[in-house]
C-alpha cells in the first residue's frame, strides 16, 4: 500500500474515532452568518469537547483577530482557520521518539489503571518490531498478576522476549530487563509499571524509586518516561499528567481511546496547559495495531473541527 493510501485510511479513521468529540463542535457551523453569537457558542462546544475554559478563550481571541485582519465572511472560512490555530496551538507537542542516541533505549512506561498502558505496551512493540528494532518488554507492574499475563500474551505474539519475576520487587524487574537488554545488544527495552492514581502517595513514590534504580542498571535510564493517558478522562488528564510528571519526570505522552469519548479536545488543553508543552507520541483511535498511530497536529486539527482533507476542505 502506498504512503498516500496509508495516510488517507489513518486520517479517515483519525475523523471516525473523533466522531463523539466533533458532534457538537462541528454541528455550529450551519452555514449561518458570523456574529457574536456563533462565536459565543462556538467558545460553549470548545469547552464542552474539553478544550477548557482558559484555551477556549485563547482560541477565540486568535480567531477574532484572524475574522478581522482576514475579513473573513462565512462559517467556513471561520472553520478553516479554527483548524490552523488549534493547529498552531499542538504543533509543539509532535515529537518523534529517537531510536538511535542510546542503545538500548530505555522507555518507562506509566498510567493509572484503565488507561490502556500495557496493551499500548504491546502495540508498539509490534510497531517497533515492524522497524526492525530488537525489543525486550519488562514486566514490572507486580502488583496486577493479569498485567504480566498480558504482556507475556503480547510478547508470545510478536516473538518478544519478556523478562518477569515470579514475586518480583517491581524496580529489581526493570534493572534485570535493562542489564539484560544491554547484553543482548537490545534496540529498545520497554518497562510496564503498575497503574495507580496520583492521590496514591506510597505508589508514586515508589514510581520514582523505579525509575532511579533504572538509572543504576544504565547511566540516564530511562530516557524516555511516556504517560498512557485515556482520553475519556477529559480534564482529569491534566492533573494527572502533573502528578506523573512530578513523581517521574515525564518526557511524553500517548492518549488512547479518543474513539470513545466525547472529550478529545483535551489534547489542546494539554498542549496550551505548560510552557514547553509535552511530546505526545502517539494517539489511540481504536482496537487494532494501525489505530495508534504518531500523532500529527494538523491532522488531528482537521479531524476535530470535521474538515475532509487536513490541508482545509470541509465536510
Amino acid at each position: 500500500m502506498s504512503e498516500t493510501k496509508e495516510k488517507t485510511g489513518w486520517f479517515a479513521r483519525l475523523k471516525q474515532g473523533l466522531r463523539k468529540t466533533q458532534v457538537n463542535l462541528v454541528g455550529i457551523f450551519t452555514g449561518g452568518v458570523v456574529d457574536e453569537a456563533f462565536l459565543e457558542d462556538l467558545e460553549f462546544q470548545m469547552i464542552s469537547a474539553d478544550i477548557g475554559v482558559e484555551t477556549s478563550a485563547l482560541i477565540l481571541e486568535r480567531l477574532r483577530e484572524r475574522i478581522k485582519l482576514k475579513g473573513l465572511k462565512t462559517q467556513d472560512e471561520v472553520k478553516v482557520a479554527l483548524k490552523e490555530i488549534i493547529a498552531d496551538i499542538l504543533r509543539p507537542c509532535e515529537a518523534s521518539l529517537n531510536f538511535d542516541e542510546h542503545k538500548p533505549l530505555v522507555i518507562m512506561m506509566c498510567g493509572v489503571n484503565g488507561a490502556g498502558k500495557t496493551t499500548t505496551i504491546g502495540k508498539l512493540a509490534k510497531h517497533f518490531a515492524q522497524l526492525n528494532k530488537k525489543v525486550l518488554l519488562a514486566a514490572a507492574d507486580t502488583f496486577r498478576a493479569a498485567a504480566k499475563e498480558q504482556l507475556a500474551v503480547w510478547g508470545d505474539r510478536n516473538q518478544i522476549e519478556v523478562i518477569s519475576q515470579e514475586k518480583g520487587d517491581p524496580a529489581s524487574v526493570a534493572y534485570d530487563a535493562i542489564s539484560s537488554g544491554r547484553k543482548k545488544g537490545m534496540d529498545i527495552v520497554m518497562v510496564d509499571t503498575a497503574g495507580r492514581l496520583p492521590t496514591q502517595t506510597n505508589l508514586m513514590n515508589e514510581l520514582a524509586r523505579i525509575r532511579k534504580v533504572q538509572g543504576k542498571a544504565m547511566e540516564g535510564a530511562p530516557h524516555e518516561v511516556i504517560l498512557v493517558l485515556d482520553g475519556t478522562n477529559g480534564q482529569n488528564a491534566l492533573m494527572q499528567a502533573k502528578a506523573f510528571d512530578e513523581a517521574a519526570g515525564l518526557t511524553g505522552l500517548i492518549i488512547t481511546k479518543l474513539d470513545g469519548t466525547a472529550k478529545g479536545g483535551v489534547l489542546v488543553a494539554l498542549a496550551n496547559s505548560r510552557e514547553k508543552p509535552l511530546p505526545i507520541y502517539y494517539i489511540g483511535v481504536g482496537e487494532t495495531i494501525d489505530d495508534l498511530q504518531p500523532f500529527k497536529a494538523d491532522e488531528f486539527a482537521a479531524a476535530l473541527v470535521g474538515l475532509d482533507q487536513i490541508g482545509g476542505k470541509k465536510e
